[in-house]
Order: structure tokens, then sequence, then C-alpha cells
């Protein structure tokens, strides 16, 4: 969190932060994200109910308010996250410290991203286990595999994710290869869920005869 981000990664994060709608214009990152309320405010706008934007106070100049608000954070908000600013950061970012802030929301991106992807492999799971469990009576092993087939198309978006930067600098012909092997693993595993189903078909019709 304390590492200097690159320019291309802060060109990249300034896209990110441009596509949410904040309740005032920024200016300047290390003057604008301060006081923390900004920060929660890119929060909100991917889990509505992690945040309580009335318990944050909108600070004028105040160092113990801007405090306040990142303590306040650290103990409601970015646990939900996993996500934690340590103390000497947020000592530098209410005082604007040139390079403060950009680690630290960076940081809480990968974190939102993170989740964002946990939620969305947990409502594929269970959104495939209701549909097997009309058609197959709540089969374990079928359970399992779609479980299964979450879990690798989660792992591939997030290792994605996590190299995305490196990508952009130094794409290489090594990632070509993993990213390719990755989704042949994928199609592989859908051929055996379109099998799977085939098999499933056939005995119900049987049964139904």
């Amino acid at each position: 969190m304390d590492q200097k981000l690159q320019d291309y990664e802060i060109e990249n994060l300034l896209s990110w932060l441009d596509k949410i709608p904040f309740s005032r214009p920024k200016r300047k990152l290390r003057r604008d994200f301060s006081d923390g309320v900004l920060v929660a405010e890119v929060v909100k706008h991917f889990f509505p109910k992690f945040v309580d934007l009335s318990s944050l106070t909108v600070p004028f100049n105040s160092r113990e308010e801007k405090l306040r608000n990142w303590n306040l954070l650290n103990r409601k908000v970015f646990p939900k996250l996993d996500f934690y600013v340590p103390e000497e950061a947020i000592s530098r970012i209410v005082l604007s410290s040139p390079g403060a802030i950009e680690p630290v929301l960076s940081a809480l991106r990968e974190k939102i991203d993170k989740k964002l992807a946990d939620i969305a492999s947990k409502k594929l799971v269970l959104k495939h286990n209701k549909s097997w469990e009309m058609l197959n009576g709540g089969s374990a092993d079928i359970n399992f595999f779609f479980f299964y087939l979450a879990l690798v198309f989660c792992h591939i978006c997030m290792k994605e994710r996590k190299n995305r930067m490196t990508h952009v600098a130094n794409f290489s012909f090594y990632h070509t290869n993993f990213y390719r092997e990755k989704m042949e693993k994928l199609e592989h595993l859908l051929q055996l869920k379109d099998i799977r189903i085939a098999e499933l078909t056939k005995t119900n019709a049987y049964l139904c005869v």
C-alpha cells in the first residue's frame, strides 16, 4: 500500500474513478480524498448497504475530523471488504501528502473487485444448484460440479485483474499461453457439463416412459 504507483497505473485508476458519480467534483486527488468522504462514496457506489454517509462529517480543513472519518471507515466499512488502512498512511493522507492516497485507492479497488467476484460466484452457484435440485433431486455430485466450475471461473477473473496492470506494460508470450490454457480447461469443464446434462436428460426420458 506504500508502494508508489506507475504513471499508467495512476491513469487507469483515474479512469476507474471517473465512472463513479461523486457528490462533489474532483480537482486534486490528494486533497479531494483526504477527508475520507469520497472514499466512502466509492464503496457505497458498489455496495450501497456497506456505508452510511450520514455518519461521516464534511470537515473544513480540520485534521481531527478527517482522522475521525478515516477511523470510522477502518472500524465499520473496510472490514466488510477485508481492507484496512494503517495509521501512518492515514496521517499522510489527511495532510494531503503527495502520493499518499493513490496506493490506498488502488488497493481498495482490488478489494472491491474481489468482493464483486465473490458475490457473482456465489450467485452463480446458488442459481445452478437450484436448477439442478429441481431436475435431479439435489444430486450432490452435480452441485459440487457447478461449485467447482464457479470457483475456476472466479479464479480466472481475479488472476486477470491482478495482472492487468503488468500486462499493459509487459505483455508476454508466457501470459498468453497461461490464459489460453485456463480457457481450454474451462471449455473442457463446459463440455463435461453438456455431457452430464445429456445423460440426465436421457435418464429422465427413460424414467418417464
